[in-house]
Order: structure tokens, then sequence, then C-alpha cells
């Protein structure tokens, strides 16, 4: 018999099958990732929670969300141990931002206040006990346009620079876990399908656009300069492999003239 209780899961989308065996996703996409320990410890959480309630009825909601993202984080593929700012402010300076592969894989971002109204609607709905479900807006963007919008609220020029995410993963520093954060997350293309969000959930609808959420963000960080946090080691190891890769260009180049 189900309790008067119940248990919200917040688990990650992350913990969806990687690599994809097919980039639309839903409820029932496989959970599994060999690249990333956080999404395994999702996953982990999931099968046991589900087990309670199978064996048990202990009334518990799964939920996965994205990209989710607030007033006082900008969302970026790859950055250092202090998060998002040293990507800011290489835009700001005019220097390149570093985007893994060629930039047109797919991705979702969804404002915190619109993941809220899904997630508030699961809390004691009943017809959500026992059910996993995932909550994402229905926007989609590749990075190649997340970050032209993010240099756009900024009034800066966009100025990517292109590098495998393998090479990435094999130069950065381990506590960065940029093999998780990519091969196991921001590499891969997905599209989600919110059908089963709606169907629990009938007022659901994500409203606010990147291009809106990114400027709120902005006008937020802008007046907390606490969120403005530094990251010179980032910033150099971002300097350094754009070097590397230019004269490794600039020496294939040289051997085809020759």
């Amino acid at each position: 018999m189900l309790a008067s209780r119940y248990l919200t899961y917040i688990s990650s989308a992350s913990a969806y099958q990687k690599p994809l065996s097919d980039f639309r996703i839903s409820e029932g996409t496989p959970l599994a990732n060999p690249y990333w320990q956080y999404s395994r410890d999702k996953i982990r959480g999931e099968e046991l929670l589900m087990r309670y309630y199978c064996e048990e009825g202990f009334p518990v909601t799964i939920v996965r969300p994205s990209h989710t993202y607030n007033e006082e984080k900008i969302p970026v593929c790859v950055h250092g141990s202090e998060g998002f700012w040293q990507v800011i402010k290489r835009m700001i300076d005019g220097k390149p931002v570093i985007i893994p592969g060629d930039g047109s894989s797919l991705w979702t971002l969804t404002w915190n206040d619109d993941f809220a109204k899904g997630f508030i609607g699961l809390m004691g709905n009943i017809h959500a006990i026992g059910e996993a479900v995932q909550i994402t807006g229905d926007e989609v963007l590749t990075w190649n346009q997340i970050y032209r919008v993010i240099a756009d609220a900024l009034g800066m020029e966009f100025r990517p620079y292109y590098v495998s995410s393998e090479f990435l993963i094999s130069c950065a520093p381990k506590e960065w876990d940029l093999r998780g954060n990519l091969w196991g997350d921001k590499s891969n293309t997905v599209l989600f399908d919110n059908t089963k969000l709606k169907r629990l959930v009938p007022d659901f609808k994500a409203v606010v656009r990147f291009d809106q959420g990114v400027r709120m963000s902005l006008d937020y960080i802008w007046s907390h300069p606490e969120c403005q946090i530094p990251d010179p080691m980032f910033d150099a190891w971002c300097d350094r492999v754009i070097e590397v890769q230019e004269e490794a260009l600039d020496k294939m180049n040289r051997i085809i003239i020759q």
C-alpha cells in the first residue's frame, strides 16, 4: 500500500546510454554511462529506489533534468575548476573560446523556473508515483549557437576555436573530469521527448528561451561580483591548447608545401 509520504528523486539525463544508439531520448532510453562516475551514481540511486517501490510499495518519482541553469550560472561546454566565468571573461577580453568538435552537436538548456514548473507538478502527483520523468525545455541549440548567443548578449564578437573532445580530455587536468563532462554528456547530440511530462503535468510549458535566460543571468552576475570567479589556470590552459594546435597545423602546412 502506498504511504501518504513520498520521495521525488532528482537523477540526471546524463545517466542515459552513452554513446547513444538514438539521439531522440525518452524515459525508455537505456541507462548506461561508462564515462562519468556521477551518472553511474545516479543510476544506482534510481535502481535502489525503484527496487523499494517494486518490493515494498515505497512511493517514489524519479526526475531526470538535463542542463538546467539559473541567474547565477551561464551554461558553457568546457571550463575549469572555478566554473563558467573565465569563459565569459575570455569573450570580454576578445580571446577565442574553446568548443569541442565543430560545435554542431545539439544541446538542450532549461531555465530553472521552467524546470520548477514541471518538478512541482510531479510532486505528490499520484500518476507519477513509480515513474521516471525527464524535465527539459523543447528548445534545441548547437554549441555554436549557444556560444554565439552568449557573445551577442555581451556585445562581443563570437570567436570559436575548435578542438576535438579526445584531445581536450587527454590534456586536461584530471580534476576537471572532461571525460565525464564531454564523452559522458555534453559532446553528445541529445533531443528530449517530453510527451510523458506534458501528459502528467498538462500545464507545463518552458517559456524562457536561451537568449532571454542568458541576459537575465548576465544582469544578475554584473551586480553580484561574487559570481565572477577568475580561473587563471583554465585561461592559461586554453591559450596553450590553442598555441599547440596552431603549431601543429603550421608544421603540417609546411610539410604539405614542401
